[in-house]
């Protein structure tokens, strides 16, 4: 069921849009719209009300009783809602200014961040991406109602592959394809899930539909598109008329066991009656203390319990490893102590990407490794940012002068520095030094900082960068792109004072200036930087040439 008006009726309310207040659309709210306008959301027909919001956290079920695991908010900025009032109608655009949907606003309300995480996280730690994401970068006032939609989110990639779920059950049918196993992944294809899909199809005498997300996935994934050559190299291994690939653009949350049932019912949505569910199925990782935020078969227990009422039967696979003698794979528990199990996880091949090591033929296929050393070259031939962080008067524009000249001076790269007074000056000079300001300076720095690094270049930055939440979003940013090294420069106050040459110390303790760093303002440390210098005693070229022998510890020269 598609929540989009015929041609007729579009005429019309595009009219009538351009009288009402719009929101410009995030990636996950058009995400969350198309797949709520093709189909693939059914049986939504707009976004959580309040009513209905409640319900999913408590229970897992729309107010109507129906199963529904994840809510699906349109979080809105508290002076957009100031202009929005029950019974409007508002107008959904996409970045473009195309407006995509007309939403009548049935519910506003302000929601419990830390609540919605427990509840459908189970977790407040933030280091869970999907807490994270909520935390900072979703708004505290959702609105709810029920959308007419206009038009579907415009792609220019891989059209033939975006196919709605109507598109998909066409071709089953078309195909002749009865049953469909679905596998949903956000991380590329290699041998062992091939393996894990035929045995799957084989073992359901069904047919196999490859569904990876190409929305919103986990910090750190390869990106879609890299993704997406390997899915077309990976389907030409499937005998003809055996599987297929189509794209789905969803925003995941990373919620593990919810997340289980909401891929099941998304996958019946697009005509499966199948969907394997593998270990530590959409499980985010690792928390704060080191251990896994979702037990390995979690996902595949809860999904147990609803998959009769959802309508779509679990394929539940182990762990599978690939044993030497016999040269295949076979799940874990089939395999005897005196067998040797061999295995590459995905932590370990990008370290091999990384130090251009070799990786395994039993492994991967040749023609996927050539697509992802295209994305991921080794560290040697990669962009990164280094980051100086630390006190007015510490040491960080000497350092980062002298690492830029070290830089140059290998001339295996280009080399841009940003330094806090040449960044006020060029890019940021309307900007004071409120922490709002301070903020926005930061996020600049870390904007140009990521496209350097994109490009394959070096960065190196020295602004103050007081705030952790700041330094954060630089690295999340950066880290997308290519490397991204925190020095946290931690000469002490005291020194920095001494070497205050323009007495700017000496006036902020006079109350003469204000919110300055270290003195009226907070400076909060870093917690992990990746190197820790004190300038205090030590010579800058002495420090400059530590800073340089861990780089290339690291591996990026």
């Amino acid at each position: 069921m598609q929540l989009l008006v015929n041609k007729k009726e579009l005429r019309d309310l595009k009219i009538r849009t351009n009288k009402m207040v719009s929101l410009t659309l995030s990636e996950r709210q058009i995400c969350d719209l198309e797949l709520m306008l093709n189909g693939g959301f059914y049986p939504l027909k707009g976004f959580f009300n309040e009513e209905d919001y409640h319900s999913v956290l408590d229970t897992m079920r729309l107010k109507t009783g129906k199963i529904w695991p994840i809510p699906i908010n349109l979080d809105i900025s508290e002076k957009l809602s100031e202009m929005i009032s029950i019974g409007d109608e508002i107008a959904l655009r996409d970045k473009e200014g195309f407006a995509l949907a007309i939403m009548n606003v049935e519910s506003k309300w302000k929601v419990d961040k830390a609540f919605e995480a427990q509840s459908i996280f189970g977790t407040s730690d933030l280091m869970h991406p999907g807490v994270n994401f909520l935390q900072n970068n979703i708004n505290q006032i959702y609105l709810g109602g029920s959308v007419k939609g206009l038009l579907l989110p415009k792609h220019y990639d891989y059209q033939l592959l975006r196919m709605t779920p109507e598109d998909v059950k066409n071709k089953f049918s078309n195909l002749g394809w009865g049953k469909v196993v679905a596998f949903q992944t956000r991380n590329p294809m290699h041998r062992v899930h091939v393996e894990i899909t035929r045995q799957a199809s084989k073992e359901k005498n069904a047919s196999l539909l490859i569904h990876p997300v190409v929305g919103m996935t986990k910090p750190g994934d390869f990106d879609y598109f890299t993704r997406v050559r390997c899915y077309e190299k990976i389907i030409e291994k499937y005998p003809d008329n055996t599987a297929m690939l189509s794209l789905l653009p969803l925003a995941m949350r990373m919620a593990g066991p919810r997340e289980a049932l909401w891929h099941a019912i998304i996958r019946k949505n697009y005509g499966c009656t199948h969907l394997i569910v593998g270990r530590d199925h959409a499980g985010p990782g690792k928390d704060s203390k080191g251990n896994p935020f979702y037990g390995p078969y979690d996902a595949q227990e809860l999904l147990k319990n609803y998959e009769k009422e959802i309508g779509v039967e679990m394929v539940p696979f182990k762990m599978m490893v690939y044993v030497k003698e016999e040269q295949q794979y076979f799940s874990i528990d089939a395999v005897s102590d005196t067998q040797t199990k061999l295995e590459v996880s995905g932590t370990e091949l990008k370290k091999r990407l990384d130090l251009d090591e070799e990786i395994p033929e039993w492994f991967s296929y040749n023609d996927v490794l050539i697509e992802l050393k295209k994305s991921r070259p080794p560290l040697k031939e990669r962009g990164f940012t280094v980051f100086f962080t630390g006190l007015s008067g510490s040491g960080k524009s000497t350092l980062a002068n002298g690492l830029l000249i070290k830089l140059l001076e290998l001339g295996n790269r280009p080399v841009t520095l940003l330094d806090g007074d040449i960044v006020r000056t060029h890019l940021s000079s309307e900007l004071g030094f409120s922490k709002k300001h301070r903020s926005i300076n930061v996020k600049r720095i870390g904007f140009v900082a990521s496209e350097i690094t994109k490009n394959r270049g070096i960065s190196v930055c020295a602004p103050i960068a007081p705030y952790t939440s700041d330094r954060d979003a630089v690295r999340e940013i950066v880290s997308a792109y290519g490397g991204f090294i925190e020095i946290h420069v931690s000469t002490p106050l005291e020194v920095c004072e001494r070497r205050d040459v323009k007495g700017l110390y000496a006036k902020a303790r006079q109350g003469i200036l204000k919110e300055f760093t270290g003195i009226s303002d907070p400076y909060e440390p870093p917690k992990s930087p990746e190197i820790i210098i004190d300038s205090s005693s030590d010579d800058p070229e002495m420090l400059v040439q530590n800073i340089m022998k861990k780089i290339e510890e690291f591996g990026y020269v």
